[in-house]
């Protein structure tokens, strides 16, 4: 057992639980599930949450030491991973083994568990998020039992993105793809262009591109459109040299961003014009490397982020309110807004559930004034009928969050069902899903 102050990466929730419990088996797992018994108890991953989800003054449940496979078929592609896992070593793992997942986000620093349990995505029009790709879990549930469960099971389907609200997550199996080969071409085009071909661009339909986003600074004109396609390693380009990705994403995304971040929080009359400068020197690139290499970047300037999910044909309408909104505020912003797509799925708590999806990612650097902003995006995000990404801060509670989820119901009939006691719960829990009575 450890205890101390426990920071999210943005550093904007902390927390200090009275027990934390460092598990290295199911065993121990079980054994933390029972010593938290008439308390509550909330696991934890990477900290890669702006919202208060994992934050407890009770128990915590760190598997930090429960990470790496446990079995991998490279015939089926079938890998169970152990819930502690970062994105970083299965990616690792699986490429040593000629596998891949089939998409990602564009970090690697979450575990596997807690990317899931959110929602993480990538961007493809034809492909849905990291949750799609998980067929079976392994939970210990609140009385201390261990489960498996899987498809056609109503807690497989509950607890895929489950928040961490149905139980221990332990492991996960995953349906892998063999591992393949991106050629990424990265450009900044006109962002009016953009967005006149804003449908064809995001589905590939102008060029094939299997995953597509594109990032612009709110005071800028330009976009920086992110193409990548999949193609056999014969015809790619070669990798990015490693002197210029160190230049490129250490010195300019990183450093000089952070900044340039510093400067316009500090002296806000400058945010506008330095925003306009960001915006004018994205640089283009093209290159070629695994899939993983090419879908995550190191993020090293801290930020903190709402992102909403829409149907995608109200995307075009989203973005125009948004971009007449960014001029009204008061205090300027200092991060590029981010625009992705996922394919719809039957996952029942995800944002993508029964609905080709657009995504819309706003951020503010840490610090920074961002109320104003995210609240008047969330305004224009729930007109549009969005639904808000679990891991990321949004205003809406279980209530509002009900009418936006068609097996919102079932979800807490499952939640009870399982947890009768709330063991799992913490009052972030009981405001997006509701306490567990009824």
């Amino acid at each position: 057992m450890s205890r101390g102050t426990w920071r999210n990466w943005a550093g904007t929730v902390t927390a200090t639980p009275a027990r934390v419990h460092l598990p290295r088996s199911v065993d121990d797992v079980v054994a933390a599930v029972r010593a938290a018994r008439g308390s509550h108890l909330r696991p934890r991953g990477s900290g890669h949450s702006f919202t208060p989800l994992a934050a407890t003054d009770a128990h915590a449940i760190d598997l930090r030491h429960w990470a790496g496979v446990d079995t991998l078929d490279t015939t089926t592609g079938r890998v169970r991973v152990r819930a502690g896992t970062t994105l970083r070593a299965l990616n690792t793992a699986l490429d040593a083994h000629g596998l891949a997942m089939a998409n990602l986000g564009d970090i690697d620093a979450q575990t596997i568990s807690g990317a899931v349990a959110t929602g993480t995505h990538g961007t493809g029009a034809r492909l849905g998020g990291v949750a799609t790709q998980v067929v079976a879990l392994d939970l210990v549930l609140a009385d201390g039992s261990v489960v498996h469960c899987s498809a056609g099971d109503e807690l497989f389907e509950a607890a895929r993105i489950g928040l961490g609200a149905f139980g221990v997550v332990t492991g996960l199996t995953l349906q892998c793809v063999p591992a393949f080969t991106l050629r990424a071409v990265e450009r900044p085009e006109p962002l009016d262009d953009v967005l006149t071909g804003l449908d064809a661009l995001l589905t590939g339909d102008d060029d094939g591109a299997d995953h597509v986003e594109f990032y612009w600074f709110p005071y800028g004109s330009q976009a920086l459109v992110k193409r990548n396609t999949r193609v056999d390693p014969a015809d790619a380009p070669p990798p990015l040299h490693p002197v210029r990705r160190f230049l490129e994403y250490d010195v300019v995304e990183n450093a000089a961003f952070g900044a340039l971040c510093r400067v316009a929080r500090a002296l806000p009359r400058t945010a506008v014009p330095l925003g306009r400068v960001a915006g004018s020197v994205l640089s283009a690139r093209e290159y070629g490397d695994r899939s993983h290499r090419v879908f995550t970047t190191r993020r090293r300037v801290r930020f903190v982020e709402s992102e909403w999910a829409f149907p995608r044909d109200r995307l075009a309408g989203v973005l125009d309110d948004l971009r007449a909104l960014v001029p009204r505020l008061e205090h300027p912003v200092l991060f590029p807004v981010e625009v992705r797509v996922a394919a719809a799925d039957d996952v029942w708590l995800s944002t993508a559930y029964g609905r080709d999806t657009a995504y819309v990612a706003i951020h503010q650097y840490v610090g920074a004034p961002r109320e104003e902003y995210f609240t008047g995006f969330a305004e224009i995000a729930a007109a549009a009928g969005g639904r808000p990404h679990w891991g990321k801060v949004h205003p809406l509670d279980a209530a509002a969050l009900r009418e936006r989820y068609p097996r919102f119901d079932d979800v807490r009939r499952v939640r009870r069902d399982v947890d009768p006691g709330g063991l799992f719960t913490n009052p972030h829990l009981d405001r997006v899903l509701g306490p567990v009575a009824p």
